[in-house]
């Protein structure tokens, strides 16, 4: 028997159990010692070739499977994939029951359990080793491998307690660890576990050292590409947000641009309104320093089309804290929540220099010195960005310009008529005073009513507010020592006199009490107008009644002693028209019997006596004058009324 039996057994990769076949036959056969002794060191001869062949195909099987980790490796973008793909070859490649992975932590100093596969204990999942305890610290500390066949029994490194406990519960028996390192570095390590004794050999060690090595580079790609990443995001974002901020920016360059050519062109508050809500959406109210509307509605900014607040008095709503008169006072005090909510932004605006949100409201106010000039509260559809508020805050910059200049107009022109009323009063007979009017605006031969103002306000305010009003009706107005005049179109004095004092008393905050007197034709009558407005306005301070506007016609008697004209037929018609106008109809002696029960006392018995009728007749008389004259005839006021215009008509005979 030769040796090519040895041959076909390598050839067809025979066990070892059967190289000993050929020697067993040969013996069997009777074979001499010299054909065994041959055969014998043959078959050894075929075992060595048989191991070293073995061992090159599991060197060629590692090296191939260590070529597909690489390549698995670097066909992976994710950490996360990438770590995970790195524990589970490493354990294929040993054929161990679990594998994992730590990782340096700089900020702490020490590994943490980064990863693993096979293990089922959360205690060791959530494993951290400082440098140096543990075989891993060992590892990690030294930068050399380290392969222990029984973990508990082995002294080489320093055991700790809780890794113990954890290497315990998850019941590992034999541990290899290799370094994961780049360059000098260590940023991890890679390990290999079993849960029964078991030497590691150096393949294995050598194996789990070149996996390990793909496996840092990996890591660090990884690391490179996700960091790359977040820097073409951060790029990205940043880009887009410059790209935004750019946008905004030449937004709200176009949108001043246009703003200033508005006002250049002559255009106004509301045009101004037009391109803030056109730019950015939403309503927009704008308010002058007083807090009251002068573009847009209040009713808007509540986004139900009710009232702010719920106020029924819309026009007469402000934000200045203080009731206009003719609201109601629950319908102020609902409409103060909102008012004061924008009056605090608004201060907080001024004081800031920038737009305020409330709620969900943006407010930009401005002042010149102290005193607020307008305010812009804007409810946009949606966000306002950061960038676009500042378009808010040109367009309060805009509009505070334009009324700027429209008070400097104003006050040019309040000056003008100003000095023109001034001559009407303490110099009626000059030269010119109706051309001077006419070249205003105003025609002196028209109906006029003369408006005298007391009150304890500001001046300037007030003087600034007078003379508004006088330009926008047409008339005259002044400041003239503490009084404010007012020259006005009309022929009803007293509601004049009682609108000019509500609308004024609501702009100052303070009751304002005005007198008026007319109408007046030309410019003589116009001093003695002054006059009586005058006495009017002194008369409703001295009776209590500050705050109010009055004509001599609505002061009854006490008018015949302030008013020049003692216009006695219409304080008569104004006390007893109805009871006159009666007994002119019927023949009855309704007046008759009013002087007599107003003689008696107000005795019904004695009235009767001396008209020498039944009390019941007298009843049914003084429920007929009660009919005509109104239920309150009987009271003081009324009464002293009625009684001295029956003694004017009785003196008229």
């Amino acid at each position: 028997m030769s040796a090519r039996v040895f041959l076909e057994l390598l050839a067809r990769e025979a066990s070892a159990v059967e190289f000993e076949g050929p020697v067993l036959a040969a013996r069997t056969s009777g074979a001499d010692p010299a054909t065994l002794a041959e055969l014998e060191e043959t078959k050894l001869a075929a075992l060595k070739v048989r191991a070293l062949m073995r061992r090159r195909a599991r060197r060629e099987a590692e090296l191939s499977a260590l070529f597909d980790t690489a390549g698995d490796l670097a066909g992976l973008r994710n950490l996360d994939a990438v770590l995970e793909a790195i524990v589970r070859r490493a354990r294929q490649l040993l054929g161990t029951d679990a594998a994992y992975m730590t990782l340096h932590d700089p900020d702490r100093g020490d590994t943490w359990m980064r990863v693993t596969d096979g293990s089922v204990s959360a205690k060791f999942r959530a494993l951290r080793l400082a440098m140096g305890a543990g075989l891993g610290g060992l590892v990690a500390q030294t930068a050399t491998p380290y392969a222990t066949a029984d973990y508990f029994a082995d002294e080489r490194f320093r055991h700790m307690s809780h890794i113990d406990d954890a290497v315990k519960e998850e019941g590992l028996v034999a541990i290899l660890g290799v370094p994961l390192k780049l360059g000098a570095r260590v940023i991890g390590v890679l390990f290999a576990a079993n849960r029964s004794v078991r030497p590691f050999t150096q393949d294995e060690v050598v194996l789990l050292g070149s996996l390990a090595a793909h496996a840092a580079v990996a890591i660090d790609n990884a690391r490179l590409l996700q960091e790359t990443r977040n820097a073409l995001e951060e790029l990205s974002e940043a880009n887009r947000q410059a790209g935004a901020h750019s946008q905004a920016v030449e937004r709200a360059a176009l949108a001043h641009d246009r703003m200033t050519g508005l006002v250049l062109r002559g255009g106004g508050v509301e045009d101004v309104a037009a391109v803030v809500t056109e730019v950015l959406g939403g309503s927009l109210v704008v308010l002058d320093g007083a807090g009251r509307p002068i573009a847009g509605d209040l009713s808007e900014l509540d986004g139900t089309g009710r009232p702010a607040g719920g106020a029924q008095d819309g026009p007469e709503k402000t934000v200045s804290g203080a009731a206009p008169a003719g609201a109601t006072a629950a319908g102020m005090a609902a409409a103060g929540v909102t008012a004061a909510a924008i009056a605090e932004a608004a201060q907080s605006s001024r004081t800031l220099g920038r737009t305020v949100r409330k709620d969900d409201l943006l407010v930009a106010s401005v002042d010149v010195g102290a005193e607020p000039l307008c305010t812009l509260v804007l409810r946009a559809d949606g966000r306002v960005a950061a960038t676009d508020q500042r378009i808010l805050e040109r367009a309060a910059l805009v509009t505070a310009l334009l009324l700027l200049f429209r008070r400097t107009v104003a006050e040019a022109e309040g000056r003008v008529r100003g000095e023109l009323l001034d001559d009407l009063i303490s110099r009626p007979g000059l030269d010119g005073l109706a051309d001077r009017a006419r070249r205003v605006g105003v025609d002196l031969d028209a109906g006029h009513v003369v408006v005298v103002v007391r009150h304890d306000g500001q001046r300037e305010r007030a003087a600034f507010w007078a003379s508004s009003r006088a330009t926008l009706e047409r008339g005259l107005a002044a400041q003239r020592g503490d009084e404010l005049v007012l020259l006005l179109p009309g022929d009803r004095p007293g509601p004049l006199a009682k609108r000019i004092a509500a609308e004024l008393s609501a702009s100052l905050g303070r009751p304002a009490t005005a007198g008026a007197c007319g109408p007046v034709h030309g410019p003589a009558g116009v001093a003695a107008a002054h006059d009586e407005a005058r006495r009017c306005a002194d008369a409703l301070r001295a009776l209590g009644r500050a705050g109010e506007g009055a004509g001599a016609a609505e002061l009854g008697f006490v008018g015949l002693l302030v008013g020049d004209g003692r216009d006695i037929e219409a304080y008569l018609r104004s006390a007893l028209g109805p009871v006159l106008d009666y007994d002119a109809r019927r023949g009855t002696a309704l007046v008759h019997t009013l002087t007599a029960y107003f003689g008696a006392g107000g005795s019904l018995s004695r009235t009767a006596e001396a008209l020498h009728i039944h009390v019941n007749t007298v009843t049914q008389r003084l429920d007929r004058i009660g009919r005509l004259l109104g239920a309150d005839w009987q009271d003081p006021e009324r009464a002293l009324e009625i009684q001295l215009a029956l003694r004017l008509h009785r003196l008229r005979g």
